[in-house]
């Protein structure tokens, strides 16, 4: 259930950030916190593979700019797909620093 709800307010803020920029204030750290809370909840650390790939293919379509040559709103997409992927980088730290802690404990 706790997944589900940071899968919602990671998709309200990015949506949010999107379309009205700057209307929730600190909204770029409360998706970072709820990514890194939902790596650490969510993803297995020991195979994240399908995660990780997840996260190269939105960051890299975000900075592609890829679904800016739709009219009207093309940019504002592009913009939730760059704070849905803030999302998934900080989901990704959560994985390296839960595996480095498991390899250093053996």
């Amino acid at each position: 259930m706790a997944n589900r709800v940071l899968v919602g307010v990671v998709a309200l803020l990015a949506v949010l950030e999107g379309f009205v920029p700057g209307v929730v204030p600190m909204a770029g750290l409360i998706i970072v916190l709820a990514g890194i809370v939902y790596g650490a909840m969510a993803v297995d650390a020991e195979d994240a593979t399908a995660y990780v790939v997840v996260a190269l293919g939105a960051s890299g379509a975000a900075g592609a700019d890829v679904l800016n040559h739709i009219p009207a709103v093309g940019a504002q997409l592009d913009m939730v797909l760059g704070g849905l992927s803030m999302a998934l980088w900080g989901g990704v730290a959560t994985v390296v620093i839960m595996r480095t802690v498991n390899r250093l404990k053996g």
